[in-house]
């Protein structure tokens, strides 16, 4: 099966439809509410709320319906070791992206629901409803902001002038190696002895951190241990405004939608430019993530 454009916009539109009128309301109602609702997954600082599930559960049903012969892969319904993204049609779903700023009640959380087909995203819904930022895309549809197209403003891409999205995830364990080594890249980028760049910024989400450099608000987005949901359906708004993905570790140009390290650069400059500014951020990489 390869969906058309058409097709691709028209299960943009019923995703669209189904985070503003379905999801959205559950999550504004209760971010904040629920500190004595959740559970630690992988650890401390790696929780799951009884609303994440309800949400996936919510989705699942409504898309199994309507699209009964494509597959549903979902966060909280993930199997370690037996979960698998074919070349099928596949919905790639994070209920609540940012759920430790739900339970907190900082408003970037989002809802992110993904398609791909082959094994590279074609659709990308990411609606935050704290603060009505719904983000949409199918591909070679466009991108869109709240039903504006999204059009990157043209500028030039240096990392020393860039300000980049860096987030400090869930593992934490000092010599576990991964954490090590993004708390040594992160001091690469932003001393006078390194890149030197304007700054970074951490909102919580990777979803939300993927279309804030698909609208360049955001220069690029390195993280390391997120998954195939948090990332499937803004990399489909990023390739829609002329942004790049990469993997986060050195000379990876081509990744799987589940390699797990991303790397992703805005638009509104040219691919020469990308290219030099990705080979320019991948020597402060101190040392490959491994997951």
């Amino acid at each position: 099966m390869v969906l058309s454009k058409e097709e691709l916009k028209e299960i943009e539109l019923t995703l669209v439809k189904l985070v503003q009128e379905e999801i959205g309301p559950i999550i504004k109602e209760h971010t904040g509410t629920k500190f004595d609702t959740y559970e630690d997954k992988a650890n401390q600082v790696d929780l799951v709320t009884v609303v994440d599930k309800k949400v996936e559960s919510i989705i699942k049903e409504a898309l199994n319906k309507k699209y009964p012969t494509f597959k549903f892969i979902g966060e909280e319904s993930y199997v370690p070791g037996q979960t698998k993204i074919s070349k099928d049609p596949t919905f790639i779903v994070d209920p609540i992206d940012g759920t430790t700023n739900f339970i907190h009640g900082y408003p970037y959380s989002c809802t992110s629901l993904g398609l791909a087909e082959d094994g590279k995203p074609v659709v990308g819904v990411v609606f935050n409803p704290h603060l009505n930022q719904l983000f949409h895309a199918s591909k070679g549809n466009g991108a869109y902001l709240n039903s504006f197209k999204i059009n990157v403003p043209k500028r030039p891409l240096t990392l020393q002038k860039s300000v980049v999205g860096l987030e400090g995830g869930a593992e934490r364990s000092e010599g576990s190696g991964n954490f090590d080594k993004k708390m040594a890249t992160y001091k690469n980028l932003l001393s006078d002895k390194g890149g030197y760049i304007h700054g970074f910024r951490s909102v919580g989400s990777a979803a939300m951190n993927m279309c804030y450099v698909a609208n360049g608000m955001l220069d690029s987005y390195w993280e390391g241990g997120c998954w195939a949901w948090d990332v499937c359906a803004g990399w489909c708004i990023l390739e829609e405004t002329g942004g790049k993905m990469v993997g986060g570790n050195p000379n990876e140009w081509e990744i799987p939608i589940d390699r797990r390290c991303y790397f992703a650069v805005r638009g509104g400059c040219t691919k020469e430019e990308q290219k030099d500014y990705v080979e320019s951020f991948w020597p402060h990489v101190a040392g490959p993530l491994e997951y």
